[in-house]
C-alpha cells in the first residue's frame, strides 16, 4: 500500500551544509558566511514543502540479479547492501519547489547565496530522508542504510520504475527527465533493506 508523507524541518543540519560547500567540520566559517547560511537557511526553512511516498515490498535476490518486487535489477552493489533482507521500503521525497526557485533566483544577483542556497537545500533534503529513515526503522525495523540510483552500479535508470510504482508525479509532484534527473532538484529516491 502506497502511503503519503508531509514533514517540516525546525533546522537545517549546518554541519551537512558546510559539506556541500565542501568544507569540513574543522572548517570554522568565517562572521561574513555565518551571516550569510543563517538568512539563507531562514529563507529555506519558510520555502520548504517537504513531501514523501513509500511502500513496502518482497525482496529476493539469486547473486546480483534482484527482485526488488516493483522491479528487477542486477546490482553487486545494491546485492552487498541488501544481503540477508527479505523486505524493502521504497520511498521518494523532495524539499519542494520553492527551494529551486530560490536557488534560480540567486543565481542571476547573487552567486555566494545561490551556492548558499544548493547547500542548505541539500542538506534540508538529507535531512528529511533521515527523517522518512527513522520512521521506516520504527513502522517496519529497516535497518540498512538507505541506497540511491547512481550509487555503486545500480543505475540512474531504475528511477523510472520507482516512479511508476510510487506514481511519483501525481502524489508528490516530482517529475522525472528523460536523462532520469529530478525535478525539483533537491528530490531523492531510495530503497532501505529490512532484515
Amino acid at each position: 500500500m502506497i502511503k503519503l508523507l508531509n514533514g517540516r524541518l525546525e533546522r537545517i543540519d549546518r554541519l551537512e551544509a558546510l559539506h556541500y560547500l565542501g568544507m569540513t567540520a574543522k572548517d570554522i566559517p568565517e562572521e561574513q558566511t555565518t551571516k550569510l547560511l543563517d538568512e539563507c537557511e531562514a529563507e529555506a526553512l519558510k520555502a520548504q514543502d517537504l513531501r514523501a511516498v513509500y511502500s513496502i515490498y518482497d525482496f529476493s535476490a539469486e547473486g546480483d540479479e534482484l527482485d526488488l518486487g516493483f522491479a528487477r535489477v542486477k546490482s553487486h552493489s545494491l546485492a552487498l547492501n541488501l544481503e540477508g533482507c527479505r523486505k524493502v521500503v521504497l520511498f521518494a521525497c523532495t524539499a519542494g519547489v520553492g527551494i529551486d526557485r530560490l536557488i534560480a533566483a540567486y543565481s542571476r544577483i547573487s552567486p555566494s547565496k545561490a551556492a548558499a542556497m544548493q547547500a542548505l537545500g541539500a542538506a534540508l533534503v538529507e535531512g528529511w530522508c533521515d527523517r522518512i529513515h527513522d520512521m521506516c526503522i520504527a513502522e517496519y525495523g529497516a535497518n540498512k542504510r538507505r541506497f540511491s540510483c547512481g550509487y555503486g552500479d545500480l543505475p540512474l535508470t531504475l528511477q523510472r520504475d520507482i516512479f511508476a510504482a510510487l506514481s511519483v508525479t501525481k502524489h508528490i509532484g516530482i517529475t522525472l527527465s528523460d536523462n532520469c534527473f529530478m525535478t525539483p532538484t533537491k528530490s531523492v529516491t531510495a530503497i532501505i533493506g529490512i532484515k
